[in-house]
C-alpha cells in the first residue's frame, strides 16, 4: 500500500508535501506530483499538509480518482527507483491520465 496523488493537485503542485516527506519520495512532473509507490514508507505526513486535499491513501483514494494510483505507478515505469526526487528535479513528462485533464486556467 502506498499513498496517491490525485487530480486536485493538476496544475496546481503546491509541493508542501514534498517538505514534510522524511524520504524524498513524491517527485515532480510538468503538471502534477506523484509518489513513488516502491519509496514511500506510508508516514502520512504528506496527506495533512496538502492544501487542496489531493493526497489519499490507497485504499482510501475516492472512486472518481481511482486511476491516479495507476498513474502514479507508471510514472515510474521508465525511471526506475532513482532514490530521492530531490536529485531529478522537475520531470519533463505527466502520465497519460494527467495529461488528458483539461488544463486549469491561471489564477491571476
Amino acid at each position: 500500500m502506498t499513498y496517491v496523488i490525485a487530480q486536485p493537485c493538476v496544475d496546481v503542485k503546491d509541493k508542501a508535501c514534498i517538505e514534510e516527506c522524511p524520504v524524498d519520495c513524491i517527485y515532480e512532473g510538468e503538471r502534477s506530483l506523484y509518489i513513488h509507490p516502491d519509496e514511500c514508507v506510508d508516514c502520512g505526513a504528506c496527506e495533512p499538509v496538502c492544501p487542496v486535499e489531493a493526497i489519499f491513501y490507497e485504499d482510501d483514494t475516492p472512486e472518481q480518482w481511482k486511476d491516479f494510483y495507476k498513474a502514479n505507478v507508471e510514472f515510474f515505469e521508465d525511471l526506475g527507483s532513482p532514490g530521492g526526487a530531490s536529485k531529478l528535479g522537475l520531470i519533463a513528462k505527466d502520465h497519460p491520465v494527467i495529461q488528458a485533464i483539461p488544463r486549469k486556467e491561471e489564477a491571476h
